[in-house]
Formats: C-alpha cells, structure tokens, sequence
C-alpha cells in the first residue's frame, strides 16, 4: 500500500523491570532524516535502533522519542561519581583556604549536579537491547498503520482526478480533427480576401502545402499518445504502492509537458480552458504526492 510521510505513532510496554513509551512523529522530506530523542544511557544505541526504522520507512523527516522507566521495586541503586565529587569538593577547598576562608561542603548541593549521577558508560545488556528493539517495532508498526490510511485517502483522491483528466484527453482527442479543419478553412478564406482585393487568383497547389505544414504544427497525436501513455503509469503506480512518490511525481511532471505542448500548438478557446483545468487538476496531484513516500 501507498504510505503517507505524515503520520504519528505510540506504544506502550510494560514489562516486570522498565515502562518503555516510546511516540514516533513524522513530516515530509526528501531522504529519510531521523531524529531522536532518548534517555542518556541508551543513546549508544541509536545505530541499531535505526536499522529498525529503516526496516519500516524510506523517507521523511520522523522524530523518535522514548521515555524509559524503571518498574515498581525495579530500580537499580543510583550510580553516584564519587571520584569526581571528592576532586571537585578539593579543589573547593583549596580554593577557599588560598582567600583565608574557611569552607564548608553543602553535600546536598551534589544531587543537584547531573553530571555526578546516572550513565557510568556501562553497556546496556542484550535483553534490554532486545526488549526496546521490540518496543519500537511495535510503535513503528502502529504509526505504518496511521500512514496507510492516510495514503489510502491520498490515492482514492488521485484516481477520481486521473478519470477526469482521462476524459478530458478524449475530448482533445476528438476535438483535434476539427480545429485543423477550422483552421485551414479560416487559411483559406483570409488567402481569398487578400486575393480579391488584390484581383489575383488562389493556387491550390500552393494552398495545400500550406495546409500541409499548419495541420503539421497542429498535430498533437503524438503527445496525446504519450499523455495516455502517462496517465496509464499513474495507476499502475498508485495500485502498486511501495515508495512510488518519486516515480508519481516524475510522471507527473511528464503529464504536464504532454499537456503544455498540446495547449501550445492547438490555439482554440474551448480548450485552452480545458488545458488550464488539466494543469490544475495535475498540479492538485503534485501536492499530494508531496506526503507520499
């Protein structure tokens, strides 16, 4: 299925040592750009959670957020620094005798000071590795879900304007044929205009291969041929699904060419506007492949 880059996703382990709650938030973007908010002593493991992420997306900007607890009578004891408190209360001490002060350590000042508790660079063990690999596959797997029902809606919108812009090719190509009659009927009549005001006489050998070379200009079988051809990809791409955003916006962008020089050589009103609504509705395309992946 078509997945949108746009889409927020939750979950929520509990196990008997940690509360895991981890939300992944994503936007568009052109690559996939991670971004991660984690606990202080799991940050070392960034790289192998992101192979778990690469597992379910290919693009977007996606902020991955983890709060971790411990479980109730599960909580290790606190991992003080007391090397570098006692270098730190020295060197206060010191301090205060070279001023002739007399100094007094306030040891309730040291919780306050985050750098003097928590990580001791320890490595985390494999099953609590394993365990928050799981819980992140899990929030992944319910923030797939939120983007498959927007990409859904995002496809349905688009097959509605493809069946539009199909029909509205049929038009063009049925109307074609009459405006190079038209035209070489209104060649015609304004070559005997200035003919009769100059008595002179037209030369149909001449006429014709003037005939020849306007309805030559005014061929555009050949681009609406490909602008089907286009329109064909389109739904075999949005029936596909996988990462087509890319691939859709490339043939859209080929869409628009087919259909620009159409509008160009064929100067009829009637479907000058039809060519302006088929921009439109091709342009309306283009945003919302924007959000796919």
């Amino acid at each position: 299925m078509l997945r949108s880059m746009t889409g927020f996703g939750r979950c929520l382990v509990e196990d008997a040592q940690f509360i895991q709650q981890w939300e992944i938030k994503s936007v568009n973007s052109r690559h996939l750009d991670l971004k991660w908010r984690l606990p202080v002593f799991v940050r070392s493991m960034e790289p192998r959670l992101e192979k778990v992420v690469r597992r379910f997306a290919r693009r977007g900007r996606v902020d991955v957020s983890l709060v971790l607890q411990y479980a109730a009578g599960a909580a290790p004891s606190p991992n003080f620094d007391a090397a570098q408190a006692a270098a730190m209360l020295q060197s206060l001490q010191t301090l205060a005798a070279t001023r002739g002060e007399q100094f007094t350590p306030d040891y309730n000042a040291l919780l306050a000071l985050p750098a003097l508790w928590g990580d001791a660079g320890e490595e985390i063990d494999e099953e609590l590795s394993a365990r928050l690999e799981e819980g992140l596959a899990l929030a992944l797997e319910d923030w797939n879900e939120a983007r498959t029902r927007e990409g859904r809606a995002l496809a349905t919108d688009m097959h509605s304007r493809i069946l539009r812009m199909e029909e509205w090719t049929g038009i063009i190509e049925e109307r074609a044929p009459s405006i190079k009659e038209e035209r070489a009927a209104a060649v015609r009549e304004r070559l005997n205009e200035i003919l009769i005001r100059n008595e002179g006489e037209l030369d149909e050998n001449r006429f014709l291969q003037e005939v020849v070379l306007l309805a030559d200009k005014l061929d555009v079988t050949e681009e609406l041929t490909r602008l089907r051809t286009h329109l064909e990809r389109l739904r075999e791409l949005l029936g596909a699904g996988g990462d087509a955003g890319r691939r859709l916006d490339f043939t859209l962008q080929e869409c628009f060419r087919e259909i620009n020089t159409c509008g160009n050589k064929m100067p009829d009103v009637q479907l000058s506007r039809l060519v302006v609504d088929f921009k439109n509705e091709l342009e309306k395309c283009r945003e919302q492949v924007q959000n796919l992946e």
